[in-house]
């Protein structure tokens, strides 16, 4: 289901929407701009949370790799 909307667009703009849409209507062209910038902007957010849960995941481990790695480094070089 579409809902109808308006939208007040520059003649640059439209020009702009007129040459890349090809065959596509102005709506169908602007729909799939804006479907395509929402999944983006979705997606983006998906990933700074995955990075900062990996920051976080990082930050939390980083005391127990040092602690291993002084470990190995002992055991390796006994001197």
């Amino acid at each position: 289901m579409k809902d109808k909307t308006s939208v007040t667009l520059s003649r640059k703009v439209l020009r702009g929407i007129d040459r890349l849409a090809g065959s596509k209507s102005r709506s169908a062209f602007i729909e799939s701009v804006l479907a395509e910038y929402l999944h983006a902007r979705a997606r983006a957010q998906i990933e700074a949370r995955d990075v900062e849960f990996l920051n976080r995941a990082a930050d939390e481990l980083a005391p127990e790799i040092e602690d291993v790695l002084r470990h190995q480094a002992e055991v390796e070089d006994p001197l």
